[in-house]
């Protein structure tokens, strides 16, 4: 009897897996997926604006006319060119940087600044004082001579004199005061503008 009762027990318990066994191959075989984890995908993070006074990507950048002084052919004269710049914040250093790299390509017009020449700092004072410093290309590539020395210190000095808040410009080259810049004309005080050697 005893054998019986296993062997009775013992079916049904085969039974009972076969049954759950059946029914994970039939979800199987009818394609009845297991339930998956759900992945929560965080939304994208909304684009940053641009930082308050840049213009944003796509936006139309804003330009301002400003005004170099470029040699005359002849060597003797300023003669005034309007360029279309950026109008960033530190908009005359962007100006004196437009003057060191000379007149625009075709043009008849020659360059006042000797080559190499970069602008090292520009700070503009509250009385009206702009203080240029130079590097040392400024003197030592200068090609010398009176009116070209003075070609080169006023294409300077009336450039940055068309603006509103500069009235004078003190020279100096890596940080330093200097006398001249081509052994000719004194530079060593602040500089006014000169129209008498602005061509007509």
């Amino acid at each position: 009897m005893r054998w019986r009762k296993f062997l009775a027990v013992a079916t049904g318990a085969l039974i009972m897996v076969a049954l759950v066994s059946g029914c994970g191959l039939t979800d199987r075989l009818r394609g009845k997926a297991q339930p998956q984890v759900q992945v929560q995908v965080p939304p994208p993070e909304a684009s940053t604006p641009a930082p308050e006074g840049q213009p944003q990507a796509g936006a139309p950048v804003k330009t301002a006319q400003v005004v170099l002084y470029f040699s005359d052919p002849s060597g003797n004269y300023l003669v005034p060119e309007k360029r279309s710049i950026a109008a960033v914040e530190g908009i005359a250093r962007a100006t004196i940087d437009e003057l060191i790299k000379g007149p625009e390509p075709g043009s008849q017009l020659l360059p006042t600044i000797p080559k190499g020449t970069v602008l090292k700092d520009i700070n503009i004072r509250p009385d009206g004082l702009a203080r240029v410093d130079f590097s040392k290309e400024l003197v030592a590539n200068h090609s010398g001579g009176s009116l070209g020395e003075s070609l080169t210190v006023y294409s300077i000095v009336n450039t940055l004199t068309q603006f509103p808040t500069v009235n004078q410009v003190q020279f100096l080259v890596d940080g330093k005061y200097v006398q001249t810049i081509a052994g000719h004309v004194d530079v060593s005080a602040a500089m006014s503008r000169n129209e008498s050697l602005i061509k007509k």
